[in-house]
């Protein structure tokens, strides 16, 4: 069976959408990264760097969430764009791999986790900034259209959909004005089935909810180790 090694946080969080909407059996297996299991030696050989989430499919492994949504949508056939539309589905799935996903994650670290007595105003300011222009691409690429690519609901939009959620927390509690259409996409995904269950994956384990020390320095190394 598929092994699925995940957190709660928003890139294991789309692949357990796409899970849950093909009906592929799989076992969740929890990493709990603020405890540091992230490094162990046993997963650093599904993942050697050292992130969630990863799957090993009988022997098959693959990390990185959009490289797994990818593997599996041609892997069964279910929710992959037509190969008429396939340079616009590789397009969009790597925006949002390297523009929306790492923007996001930095414009929440800088918002919520940088230590507060040092000046982070430049560093806040430009993941702000780059993070609302990427929504902003994606709310006009969305205007007129259901969905992120031809006419039916596919893996592009999971991997959206996985970072798009969060908006607020990474922007602030009326940024999804600002993106009408993207918040339609997210709102109608997470009205699906298969959503609550991704969502609520996590909650049948226990992860380690304080963002103490001990969760700083496994998520956070670099504060403790000067790179240059």
């Amino acid at each position: 069976m598929l092994k699925f090694y995940f957190n709660g946080s928003p890139n294991p969080t789309k692949v357990a959408l796409y899970l849950e909407e093909s009906g592929l059996p799989f076992e969740p297996v929890a990493v709990d990264t603020r405890k540091g299991e992230q490094f162990t030696p046993e997963f650093l050989k599904i993942n050697p760097n050292g992130k969630v989430p990863a799957i090993n499919d009988n022997g098959t492994i693959v990390f990185d969430s959009n490289a797994i949504l990818l593997y599996l949508a041609e892997k069964t056939g279910k929710f992959l764009p037509a190969a008429s539309v396939r340079g616009e589905t590789l397009s969009w799935l790597m925006f949002i791999a390297t523009g929306v996903g790492p923007y996001s994650g930095q414009a929440v670290h800088f918002k919520h986790f940088a230590p507060k007595d040092q000046n982070h105003d430049y560093a806040h300011n430009r993941y702000q900034y780059e993070t609302d222009r990427h929504y902003r691409v994606l709310d006009g690429h969305l205007k007129g259209r259901r969905y992120m690519v031809g006419d039916d609901y596919s893996i592009v939009d999971m991997a959206l959909w996985g970072w798009a959620r969060m908006v607020p927390f990474k922007l602030g509690d009326d940024a999804f004005a600002r993106y009408p259409n993207v918040k339609r996409l997210v709102d109608e995904i997470s009205a699906r089935p298969a959503a609550a269950r991704a969502i609520a994956l996590k909650d049948k384990f226990t992860f380690k909810a304080e963002m103490d020390d001990e969760a700083r320095a496994n998520m956070f190394k670099h504060m403790k180790t000067k790179a240059a």
